[in-house]
């Protein structure tokens, strides 16, 4: 395996500092890039010219076309570009308002979306390259009070499942990465935002804040090897758990839909036409 060369959004805390510190650790180079620049400074003290630090807003394009070329421009190609940065809205769907909403979706997709996209001439000229999108078991779930967060995973699963055969024949790869509930910093004021709050869903509220506090979470130091053996794997998968309890929910919520379109389906096919 020869070292590989990444760009991580999102590399100040979290699944992404994580990462970026064990891709540093490997051998392999990293452009690591954060709204404030100042917290990846004991990064570049500790790996010198294995890491590139770059202040970055994914909400806003210019700079993002600025960043993704200047890494790219400096280290001469980029292997991976991994877009991590996001956060999640917590409230019920009608607390929320449309600006809330649109602000959710400005970083977690259409910030995304600009890092692709000025990506992706880069990594065909170059001859390949990997797309990975942290995305969420909730890419597939969906649960109360976080329904913009899932909204926004779930059109994150349909973009990259369309980009990956799209770009499948430039030689690029794409994989989204479905962690679990994990014990990082996603609680944080700077990864949680709450909109206001009805009385009328208190009891909701209760109810589900009472059941995360008992919920188990994986260890977020244990991702790394995974990781890696998905990178460097010959054919990465399109999709990628992280952690032991996505598959068994995920399994059981497909059922539960399968179930329901069966139990409905002659209704459904009366609906055909002669």
């Amino acid at each position: 395996m020869s070292n590989k060369i990444w760009l991580i959004t999102g590399s100040s805390r979290g699944f992404g500092r994580i990462w970026t510190e064990a891709a540093l650790q490997r051998g392999d180079k990293v452009a690591a890039t954060a709204r404030s620049v100042a917290n990846l400074a004991d990064l570049k003290e500790k790996y010198g010219d294995q890491v590139l630090t770059l202040e970055l807003d994914v909400t806003k394009p210019n700079q993002v076309k600025h960043v993704v070329e200047e890494a790219h421009s400096h280290f001469g190609r980029l292997d991976i570009i991994l877009n991590n940065a996001g956060y999640s809205l917590v409230g019920t769907i009608e607390e929320a308002s449309g600006d809330e909403v649109r602000a959710l979706y400005e970083t977690n997709i259409f910030g995304s979306l600009s890092v692709i996209q000025t990506a992706l001439p880069l990594l065909r000229k170059q001859g390949g390259g990997h797309i990975i999108g942290v995305s969420s078991t909730l890419g597939h779930v969906s649960m109360p009070l976080v329904g913009y967060y899932c909204s926004s995973k779930w059109a994150f699963e349909a973009i990259h499942e369309s980009l990956a055969s799209e770009v499948k024949p430039f030689g690029i790869k794409v994989t989204l990465i479905e962690p679990g509930a994990y014990a990082t910093e996603f609680g944080s004021p700077e990864s949680l935002k709450f909109t206001s709050s009805l009385e009328i869903y208190s009891n909701l509220k209760n109810q589900v804040l009472e059941g995360l506090k008992t919920m188990q979470r994986g260890n977020p130091n244990a991702t790394p090897e995974a990781l890696f053996k998905m990178i460097d794997a010959e054919n990465p998968p399109l999709r990628f758990f992280l952690g032991s309890q996505n598959l068994p929910l995920v399994r059981a919520t497909y059922a539960d839909r399968l179930k329901t379109w069966e139990a409905w389906e002659e209704v459904s096919n009366s609906a055909q036409g002669s």
